[in-house]
């Protein structure tokens, strides 16, 4: 019920800053900005979507962006080395699930905190990324590609795809209840007879292997590979995620929140780009937001927790 709420206030305020934007910020309602603020939104909803079953399993990954930085480098490398374009994608992809299965070998059989695992693989990865490029970009990149990627149709179908097949993944089948269970409860969960580690596992694989399907996207939309690709993106990914409702803490949340609140952070960006607002300013709104949606969920909880207990002993 808090999640139907929540989902609820982010469409609200997702139909609100849409109308303030296209009356009070030139251009933002003209049809080719709002198919670039579309666009703009595509590697983020992809890496946000398998980011919300690790967070839900009461995990993090904040590697998603380099991951998605040493595929584009990848990417290039193999390019410029002479290979076909269509033998380098599946490469990338498998670049991509082994980031994300180091990962979570390290979680699932080391025990160690994803927090630190992947402040650690953030840092690898992009160094990964720079030692197999360097500072250069690769351009050249296949004509029927990159038009592809810019038209709003594939991108975002492939978004629509992928966005309902893991919200029927999470919401109504047997695994997403598991990981459900093991955010609420891990210990339960296990005792249950829910297999976790092999679970968690696989969730970090299929976090890696989204951002390098991310990363081939990214760079064909840009028409450029380079190691720098997507830096900075694992924020917004993690601000979209904890923003469209999914507890911090694990157990709670939903993908139709998650996609929400993806579309609501690009139109704020895009519209405080139009007005000319700098740079600083739109890092201090995401985290903002970032911090909001942490405390909002838990603040009202608690609330809820306190009216209840003061109604019993009334």
């Amino acid at each position: 019920m808090l999640v139907r709420r929540w989902e609820s206030l982010i469409l609200v305020l997702l139909v609100g800053v849409c109308v303030w934007a296209a009356l009070g910020v030139d251009g933002f309602a003209n049809t080719s900005n709002v198919s670039f603020l579309l666009l703009d939104t595509t590697e983020i909803a992809l890496m946000a979507l398998t980011m919300t079953f690790v967070i839900v399993a009461a995990e993090i990954d904040l590697s998603v962006a380099s991951t998605l930085g040493l595929s584009c480098a990848v990417l290039g490398w193999l390019w410029n080395a002479g290979l076909g374009i269509e033998l380098i994608m599946p490469i990338c992809l498998l670049v991509g699930a082994l980031c994300g299965a180091i990962n979570g070998l390290l979680v699932t059989r080391l025990g160690l905190p994803s927090l630190a695992v992947t402040i650690g693989t953030f840092a690898l990865y992009r160094g990964l990324a720079y030692v197999i490029l360097g500072d250069q970009a690769v351009a050249d990149l296949p004509a029927a590609y990159t038009s592809l990627a810019t038209r709003p149709l594939v991108p975002l179908g492939l978004v629509a795809v992928l966005g309902v097949g893991a919200a029927v993944l999470l919401h109504a089948t047997g695994l997403g209840r598991a990981v459900f269970a093991i955010g609420a409860n891990q210990e339960a969960a296990f005792f249950s007879g829910i297999r976790v580690k092999r679970i968690k596992f696989w969730l970090f694989v299929a976090g890696g292997a989204m951002a390098a399907l991310a990363s081939l996207v990214f760079t064909f939309r840009y028409a450029s590979a380079r190691a720098d690709n997507g830096v900075g993106l694992e924020l917004a990914v993690v601000a979209a995620v904890l923003l469209g409702g999914v507890s911090i803490f694990g157990g709670r949340g939903s993908l139709p929140g998650v996609l929400m609140a993806v579309v609501l952070l690009g139109v704020v960006r895009n519209a405080l780009i139009l007005a000319d607002v700098a740079n600083e300013v739109l890092n201090f709104v995401t985290g903002l937001l970032l911090v909001a949606s942490v405390l909002a969920p838990n603040l009202g909880a608690l609330w809820r927790r306190r009216f209840t207990s003061q109604q019993e002993v009334s």
